[in-house]
C-alpha cells in the first residue's frame, strides 16, 4: 500500500512537472537537451520531465526607472538627469539567447546613452528641447536593443537637477527679462498715449469749436464733484470790447 502511494506521488509529480500553464502575456522558450525548440504559449505546455526546460518571458511593457546621472553639458555645466524608459520584448527567443539578462542590459545601456546624449547638448537646449532629446535617446536605444529582441517604445527625461548657483543665476536672468518686457510695454504705452494726445491737439487746433466743446465737457465733469469750487476762466475776447472803448475815450480826452 505504501509502495502504491509512493508510485502515485511520483506519477503526480511527473505530470505536474510536465504540464506548464502560461498566461496570455507570457511566452515560454523551450530547450530540449540544451537545444532550443522554439517559443510556445499561451495556454498549457507539455514538457518531457528531465529533458525539456522552459524559460518564461513576459511580453508586457516594462517601466524602467533610470537613476540620476551626473552629466557635464556641452557648455560645461554639471547637472543630474534622470529618465524613464518604456520597453517590451518582441522576440522571446532572442531575448533569452542573445543576451544574458535583457532587463539589466537595457538598464545599463539607457544610463550610458542618457549621459552621452545629454552631454552633447548645451544647458539651454537640454531644458527647452526635451522632446528632441527624448527622441534621440529612444532612437539610439531601439537600434541597440533590436538584436536582443527588445523594442524601446518611449523615453522621457524625468528631472534635470541644476546646481544651486545656477538656479540663482537663472532666476536673476528671468527677473531681468521680465523687467525688460515691463519697461518695453510701459514705453510702448507712453508712446501710443503721446501719439493720441498729439492727434487730439491737431484736431482741436484746426477746429475752435472743438475746443469750446471740450471746455464745456470739462465744466460738466467738474460740476459732478461735491464740495468743489469752480473758477470759470473767461476768454480774452470777452474783455476786448471794454478795452477798445477805454482806448477811444482816452484818445478823445487827449
Amino acid at each position: 500500500m505504501d509502495i502504491g502511494i509512493a508510485i502515485l506521488i511520483v506519477i503526480g509529480a511527473a505530470i505536474a512537472s510536465a504540464l506548464k500553464i502560461l498566461q496570455e502575456y507570457e511566452r515560454g522558450v523551450i530547450f530540449r537537451l540544451g537545444r532550443i525548440l522554439g517559443a510556445k504559449g499561451p495556454g498549457i505546455i507539455i514538457l518531457i520531465p528531465g529533458i525539456d526546460k522552459i524559460v518564461k518571458v513576459d511580453l508586457r511593457t516594462v517601466t524602467l526607472d533610470v537613476p540620476p546621472q551626473d552629466i557635464i553639458t556641452r557648455d560645461n555645466v554639471s547637472v543630474k538627469v534622470s529618465a524613464v524608459v518604456y520597453f517590451r520584448v518582441v522576440d522571446p527567443i532572442r531575448a533569452i539567447v542573445e543576451v544574458a539578462d535583457f532587463h539589466f542590459a537595457t538598464s545599463q545601456l539607457a544610463q550610458t546613452t542618457l549621459r552621452s546624449v545629454c552631454g552633447q547638448a548645451e544647458l539651454d537646449n537640454l531644458l527647452a528641447e526635451r522632446d528632441e532629446i527624448n527622441e534621440r535617446i529612444q532612437a539610439i536605444l531601439d537600434k541597440e536593443t533590436e538584436p536582443w529582441g527588445v523594442k524601446v517604445a518611449k523615453v522621457e527625461v524625468k528631472e534635470i537637477d541644476l546646481p544651486e548657483e545656477m538656479r540663482r543665476a537663472m532666476a536673476k536672468q528671468a527677473e531681468a527679462e521680465r523687467e525688460r518686457r515691463s519697461t518695453i510695454i510701459n514705453a510702448e504705452g507712453e508712446y501710443q498715449a503721446a501719439q493720441r494726445l498729439a492727434d487730439a491737439a491737431r484736431i482741436i487746433a484746426s477746429s475752435p469749436s472743438a475746443l469750446q466743446l471740450r471746455y464745456m465737457q470739462t465744466l460738466k465733469d467738474i460740476s459732478t464733484e461735491q464740495n468743489s469750487t469752480i473758477i470759470f476762466p473767461l476768454p480774452i475776447e470777452f474783455f476786448k470790447a471794454f478795452m477798445d472803448s477805454n482806448s477811444k475815450n482816452s484818445s478823445q480826452q487827449s
